[in-house]
């Protein structure tokens, strides 16, 4: 694993910005593996910019997200499907049949959803470059502690951490989902090329483990050692010196 460390948070989603730009345009038919979060902000309003000022062109992109909320319909404010489109999506020129979410919708056959989704990464020749960041317990997409290397798009249950960081994106602890669909540490793994990125003091125990530790199960973005191609980028304050 490369890693990158930048001055502030700022730079971080420049650096990150830059070097998906230039997959897209080596590449302008790309299949995008694509996170949510706070972390990746910075990087989709720098993919903004440079779509409108730097003409990059997201014409023919394809894009599958990591993971998405159970119990939420696409247009509740608070899924993942809400925060692609007004973060990203609605802001550069790509299609909508080219962007994929899992469907955590209340009632939703969840199981048939998650093979399906796994079908259609597979039919569209798997992931070219897949983005994630990383929890404060080291969870990457969903992929909580004690996640099998092996799994796959599945519904998984969130951890006390998981729940208690998302409290600030819900009016109330009972609207809160308890669930999500997630993509598995193995279709991580699958991609062929994968960007970690890390910011903040609160990540900096779990970007440390993730580097140092022995890669385990118990710290699930340690499987991302397992890859031949991965750069993760990290900011001052998620490095422990």
């Amino acid at each position: 694993m490369r890693v990158l460390v930048t001055p502030d948070y700022r730079t971080l989603s420049e650096e990150a910005a830059a070097l998906v730009a230039r997959a897209v345009r080596a590449k302008p038919d790309i299949t995008l593996g694509l996170p949510t979060g706070s972390t990746p902000l910075g990087m989709y309003e720098e993919l903004i910019r440079k779509h409108r000022h730097e003409g990059l062109d997201f014409s023919r992109v394809r894009t599958f997200n990591l993971d998405e909320y159970l119990g939420l319909a696409p247009d509740d404010p608070q899924s993942y499907h809400a925060y692609m489109h007004a973060r990203f999506f609605d802001h550069v020129n790509i299609a909508v049949d080219n962007t994929r979410i899992p469907d955590g919708s209340p009632g939703v056959d969840a199981n048939a959803k998650c093979g399906r989704y796994e079908d259609a990464i597979r039919n569209a020749g798997g992931i070219d470059l897949l983005i994630v960041g990383i929890g404060s317990n080291g969870h990457i997409a969903f992929n909580e502690p004690g996640s099998s290397f092996e799994s796959r798009t599945r519904v998984v249950t969130l951890a006390p951490e998981t729940i208690e960081n998302a409290k600030r994106h819900f009016p109330g602890d009972a609207d809160i989902p308890m669930s999500a669909i997630t993509i598995g540490i193995r279709t991580i793994l699958d991609a062929r090329r994968i960007l970690l990125l890390a910011s903040g003091s609160g990540k900096a125990e779990a970007v440390e483990r993730t580097l140092r530790d022995p890669v385990s199960e118990s710290v699930p973005a340690s499987a991302l050692r397992l890859h031949p191609d991965v750069i993760a980028i990290l900011d001052e304050s998620a490095r422990r010196r």
